[in-house]
C-alpha cells in the first residue's frame, strides 16, 4: 500500500466513522456537511419507511429529518467500520421502539463512497 492510498483510506474511515455515529445526535446539519451536494442514499427498510432512492442534499436530509418517525427514539449502535481508499463498509444495529411499546431492531450495512472528503453514496441494507 502506498502512502497516499494509507493516507485517504485513512480520512475516508474517519469521516465515515464520525458520518455514521452522527446519527445518534441527530445534528442533521452536521451530518449534511458530511456530505455532497449531489448525494445519493438509497435503502432497503421496512414498508413503512420511504424506501428506494434519494438524489440530492434536500431529499436525503428529508429522509434522516423523518428517522424518527419510522424508529421512535433509534439509536444506532456501530459494529465495524472499514474501508478502502474512497470506498467504505459500516456494520450496525438500529434499535427503537416498535408500535407494541417492545424493543425492535435491525441489523444494517452500509456501503459508503466518498469523494472529494465527503459522503457522495450511502447504500444502505438491513434486515430485522
Amino acid at each position: 500500500m502506498t502512502t497516499g492510498t494509507a493516507s485517504t483510506t485513512g480520512a475516508t474511515l474517519a469521516l465515515v466513522t464520525r458520518f455514521e455515529n452522527g446519527f445518534n445526535a441527530r445534528d442533521w446539519d452536521a451530518t449534511m456537511a458530511d456530505m455532497t451536494e449531489d448525494c445519493v442514499f438509497e435503502h432497503v427498510a421496512p414498508a413503512a419507511v420511504s424506501f428506494g432512492r434519494h438524489e440530492g442534499a434536500e431529499a436525503v436530509r428529508a429522509v434522516w429529518e423523518s428517522l424518527d418517525e419510522h424508529f421512535p427514539g433509534f439509536t444506532q449502535q456501530i459494529i465495524e467500520v472499514f474501508a478502502s481508499e474512497e470506498r467504505a463498509c459500516c456494520r450496525y444495529v438500529l434499535r427503537w421502539k416498535g408500535p407494541d411499546g417492545g424493543d425492535a431492531a435491525l441489523h444494517g450495512v452500509d456501503v459508503i463512497t466518498v469523494r472529494d472528503g465527503k459522503v457522495a453514496q450511502k447504500l444502505t441494507y438491513g434486515t430485522l
